[in-house]
């Protein structure tokens, strides 16, 4: 996450007290629907959720509130649990002067988006778990991220903080409300502003041009160590290469390989990891998040259609089994995370100990030839590229198809019998949605039906569980939906999503669930600008409106509702959702000159509208004819990104693009449009190809 400091002071009573040196306890987190949550019901700390129950109590005792915010896969998030949420001492100590909440940073974005801005502005820095001091009526004064429970590393001891923080308030409360007022007021000015211009055509030049500046060209991806997965930038990269940009191409490709090859990625079991440690992409934080790898699903799939590249099918192919295997709840949907920690074989909770080798522990599960075919594709060495000897695993070259797949098979059954990660089993609307459009595109890309009738059960699950009937909740767990409300990014992408699967399936009931989350988008969170806020208008008032237009690890609020408006238009025809995606997009254009690595949906969206535009392409014949399916797969591996595709019966009732069209001479007919204007009609799949390319 990108740091901003700004010029905020702590009380200094705060500092000086930090510079300088039988509660009963009613846990109420035991009922959470957070898997986070729950991981600290049993905590001697008097935890509450966040709501206004908490804060009535804390101006009922007079004490200031200590939110605490992270999530089930956080690493740093667990230590400090168990150093100090768990120690009775210092939770006595919590419980005496505070009341402590407890927030999942995935459930309540909003929550953690606000508190975050507080606590960069105050350090200069950010991550999690984050450690935020409120008054009671919600303004924060003092703000971190993990606290040790002794001082070490520079870092002040955890009791230090709470006995400093209790003093200030009991004793220099006037210049602690003081410094909240103040606080709050800088942190009003940071709002992102000046960032509306139109896109032009030479403005996707000087993008690209600014990111080769930031390409790391040795070794993939932008900037320094640590590096994250930019999804975003890879997809307008590769809708820049299918232009016909070379040098889009190369940036694409060489991050795309790198991370294919690289121990951010499972080798054995799919998947990606949350982030690199280092600069190659070697040793990852070991946490797999959902979003990531629906948001890089699509990436590899769009790859492998512009490059054919044996290895981008391998990725979108384990990555789909791991998500099918390990990630697909009971209901339906896909769980938001894997942890990072789990149980070596000393019992001791350690992060990556699920994926490391040593070379013994190779040569144990494979003998000692088929270890050193394994050690050299996978680049386990004697001294280790990770922790005490173990190495993470990479693919080393291009070894032997049938022995890598060999060695990965045993290896993977090995691994099996390992303490496995700890999975946060929540259902994240946004997440899923991200993933169910993916994977549908994917499942016709490779035609594999089965990716996407499972694609097509998650959205049947977050439609039936998350939609109250006029409103979406934000996560689900089990099958009981959670308070949390949804925030501007779940209803963007379901929109996306439930295009895609009206398109599919040429069923209007998607589209009508489309239309009904993007009136929701209209009414509840544009701005008087033609931007949009990220939470509701009716939602919980904070300390300000959180409203930012730039991609970090996903996509803002404002670019993927951009491109959910794009998608129902291309489907439906209505110039409206066109109009409105347009000014929404010029809100943030000159984000996309200045800043491009934290714009890229936006600049994949003016590459669509500038340079390769996206066409409606309308298949008519009966399902299930070989001719039909192959002019449908024809579609989803030649249009253009961002393109309508549906395939059905002429005159599908509902399906705007079918109306009028007909087979022509009894046979499998596509047609080609765009705006709704169509090219003659074809029946020859050669023909077909030639209009799309």
């Amino acid at each position: 996450m990108a740091s901003r400091a700004v010029s905020i002071r702590w009380p200094l009573a705060i500092a000086a007290r930090i510079a300088a040196d039988d509660h009963g306890v009613v846990n109420r987190l035991g009922t959470a629907t957070s898997p986070y949550l729950l991981q600290h019901a049993d905590n001697p700390v008097d935890w509450w959720e966040w709501g206004p129950e908490a804060f009535a109590e804390a101006e009922r005792r007079d004490v200031p509130v200590l939110l605490s915010v992270g999530y089930a896969a956080c690493h740093w998030c667990h230590v400090m649990a168990h150093e100090s949420f768990e120690d009775a001492t210092t939770a006595a100590a919590i419980n005496a002067d505070f009341v402590a909440i407890k927030v999942d940073r995935e459930e309540r974005p909003d929550v953690d988006t606000v508190y975050m801005a507080a606590t960069q502005a105050m350090t200069g820095q950010g991550g999690w778990p984050m450690t935020v001091f409120l008054t009671p009526d919600r303004r924060p004064f003092y703000a971190g991220t993990y606290f040790p429970p002794a001082p070490r590393h520079g870092l002040p001891g955890f009791g230090q903080i709470l006995d400093a923080i209790g003093s200030a308030w009991r004793d220099h409360r006037d210049e602690v409300l003081a410094s909240a007022g103040e606080i709050t007021a800088r942190l009003a000015e940071l709002r992102p502003r000046g960032l509306a211009g139109e896109l032009a055509e030479a403005d996707l030049d000087a993008a690209v041009a600014a990111l080769r500046g930031e390409e790391d060209t040795e070794r993939g991806g932008f900037g320094r160590a640590p590096k994250f997965p930019p999804s975003m930038v890879l997809e307008a990269l590769l809708r820049l290469a299918d232009a016909g940009d070379a040098a889009a191409d190369e940036m694409a490709t060489r991050t795309l390989d790198a991370m294919a090859r690289g121990g951010i990625r499972d080798q054995l079991g799919g998947g990606f990891a949350r982030y690199s440690v280092d600069a190659g992409w070697v040793v990852p934080h070991f946490e797999k998040m959902l979003y990531d790898n629906a948001l890089l699903l699509g990436v590899y799939t769009h790859w492998w259609r512009g490059s054919g590249s044996p290895l981008a099918a391998e990725v979108v192919e384990s990555l789909v089994g791991w998500l099918l295997r390990e990630m697909r709840t009971s209901e339906g949907g896909f769980a938001a995370s894997l942890d990072a920690d789990s149980l070596d074989p000393d019992g001791r909770l350690r992060e990556g100990a699920y994926y490391a080798w040593t070379p013994d522990q190779v040569v144990a599960e494979l003998g000692e030839t088929d270890a050193a075919f394994a050690a050299q594709a996978f680049g386990v060495t004697p001294a280790g590229t990770f922790e005490h000897g173990a190495s993470t695993l990479r693919l080393i070259g291009d070894p032997e198809a049938f022995g890598l797949a060999d060695v990965r098979g045993r290896l993977l059954r090995a691994r099996d019998r390992r303490e496995a990660p700890g999975r946060d089993d929540k259902v994240v609307a946004a997440w899923n949605g991200w993933l169910i459009e993916a994977l549908a595109v994917a499942g016709m890309t490779f035609e594999r039906p089965e990716w996407v009738h499972a694609a097509t059960e998650a959205a049947e699950l977050t439609w039936r569980l998350h939609w109250t009937g006029s409103r979406l909740r934000r996560t689900s767990r089990g099958g009981v939906v959670g308070d949390a409300p949804g925030i501007l990014e779940d209803y963007a992408a379901l929109t996306q999503a439930y295009v895609r699967l009206a398109g599919i399936h040429a069923e209007p009931v998607w589209i009508e669930r489309a239309r009904q989350l993007a009136s929701v988008i209209e009414e509840q969170f544009g701005d008087d600008a033609g931007g949009y806020f990220d939470t509701a208008a009716d939602s919980e008032a904070l300390y300000t409106r959180p409203a930012d237009p730039t991609d970090n690890a996903t996509p803002s609020g404002l670019s993927a509702t951009v491109h959910a408006l794009r998608a129902l238009a291309e489907l439906t025809g209505d110039d409206g959702y066109a109009e409105r995606a347009d000014r929404a997009a010029a809100e943030a254009g000159k984000l996309v000159r200045s800043a491009p690595r934290f714009a890229g949906w936006l600049l994949a969206d003016a590459v669509t509208r500038l340079r390769r535009p996206a066409v409606q392409l309308a298949v008519v014949g009966p399902a299930g004819d070989p001719a039909t399916s192959d002019l449908v797969t024809a579609g989803y591996r030649l249009a253009p990104a961002g393109s309508a595709i549906v395939a059905g019966p002429a005159d599908a009732p509902g399906i705007e693009l079918l109306a009028g069209r007909t087979m022509i001479g009894g046979r499998p007919t596509a047609y080609v449009c765009r705006h709704f204007v169509c090219k003659l009609p074809v029946t020859e799949l050669a023909d077909l190809e030639s209009q799309l390319r």
